[in-house]
Formats: structure tokens, C-alpha cells, sequence
């Protein structure tokens, strides 16, 4: 599904990847785990084309990401690839609803058509009563679940989530790492996480793990 090759990247003097290479399988729940500063967002950043690497080449589901133009890129991240973060990102001005649908909207799909699909994914995720609701009159367990929605509504080949249970409870956090491996399972997505929770960690289907920029051991 993902094929990553020698990425280098660096900020000014400071090498932050230094030649990793990793696959990810398909249909499966991938982490990645490490220390702070060991490379991993910038690695799910440049995975996710929300970064450019100074070299090395990337594949996903078949195409060569690296050689897409601008344009290009864009078109494909809003087709095959959905973002969750730690801090759920929701546009505050936004119902539910709305904040799901968007970017099916952008994707090219119709008001009302969006706003279905966005409706019936909230309501898989246990959300059918919160709707209307907008983010700061939901929980942070709920706008978790939000942002999960927004991030499979063009049914994506790839999850990419960047500790997205950081900032949950435990009843939260667990749940949310449920549904992933739900997902992963019934709706046959490929779902990588950078994570320091050593429980979903150790739930994952395959786990890499970084130190200082590079891939130690998988």
C-alpha cells in the first residue's frame, strides 16, 4: 500500500529524517512509536504529501507521489488520504455535520450529497443526536469522532492519525483505538499512527519504531 525509500529531510542544519525506508501493508493498522523529536510527525507529514522530502521516493497504492505537481498532489490527498491529529482541527464556526462534509465538497460532490454522507458517517460513529452540534458544545471524545468522520468521508485508501487519542481520557482513548481497528477491518483501510500510547502499540498489526531520524527496527 505504502512504499517509503531512503527519505531524507532536513530544516536548515537540522536533519530531522536521515534515509528511511519502511513499507506499510494494506488493510492493516501500522504505528510508528519513538521519542519525542525522533522524526515521526515530520515522517507521517511527508507521508500524507502535507511535506515535501529533499530526497527519496514514496509510493501509495500504486503512485509515485513524489513526481505529482502541486495540483496534482493535492487531488490526490483529498481522494486517497485522510488526516486525524491530536487537537481535532474542526473549523469552530462549523455544525458536525459541515465540518465532515467539507471536504467531500472540495472533492467536487454536491451540498446535499455531502451532507448525507456526512450525516450517515456520524451516525456510525454514535453521533446521529449531535449533528447540529458545533465543537465546543461536544465533548473531546466527540470531536475525536468528528474528525474521524471528516477523514474517511471520500472514502480514503489511507488513515493517517498523529496521536489522536493524546488528549482523551481512557474510556475515550480506547474507543477511539476500537474503532480504528473496526474500520480497518470492515471497511478494509489502511490506517497509520504515530502514537506513544503503548497500548495501541502493542493492539497494532505491524509497529516501526524511530530514534534520531531513523527507522531502528520493525
Amino acid at each position: 500500500m505504502i512504499t517509503v525509500t531512503d527519505i531524507v529531510k532536513s530544516y536548515g542544519s537540522l536533519e530531522v529524517l536521515r534515509g528511511v525506508s519502511l513499507t506499510i501493508a494494506p488493510h492493516e493498522v501500522t504505528a510508528i512509536v519513538g521519542a519525542s523529536g525522533a522524526g515521526k510527525t515530520t515522517l507521517l507529514q511527508i507521508m500524507g504529501t502535507l511535506e515535501r522530502a529533499d530526497s527519496g521516493t514514496i509510493s501509495i497504492a500504486g503512485t509515485d507521489i513524489v513526481s505529482l505537481d502541486d495540483r496534482r498532489l493535492s487531488a490526490f490527498r483529498n481522494s486517497h488520504i485522510g488526516f486525524v491529529f491530536q487537537q481535532h482541527r474542526l473549523l469552530p464556526e462549523f455544525t458536525a455535520v459541515e465540518n465532515v462534509a467539507l471536504p467531500a465538497m472540495i472533492g467536487g460532490k454536491g451540498r446535499g450529497e455531502a451532507l448525507q454522507l456526512a450525516s450517515e458517517l456520524l451516525g456510525r460513529m454514535g453521533l446521529e443526536e449531535r449533528l447540529t452540534h458545533k465543537p465546543a458544545e461536544l465533548s473531546g471524545g466527540e470531536c475525536q469522532r468528528v474528525a474521524v468522520a471528516r477523514a474517511l468521508i471520500n472514502s480514503p485508501a489511507v488513515v493517517l492519525a498523529d496521536e489522536p487519542s493524546g488528549s482523551l481520557d481512557s474510556h475515550n482513548k480506547r474507543e477511539l483505538h476500537q474503532l480504528f481497528f473496526d474500520l480497518a477491518a470492515e471497511r478494509g483501510q489502511t490506517f497509520v499512527i504515530v502514537t506513544h500510547d503503548e497500548a495501541l502499540a502493542a493492539r497494532a498489526h505491524h509497529v516501526f519504531h524511530m530514534s534520531d531520524g531513523q527507522i531502528t527496527d520493525n
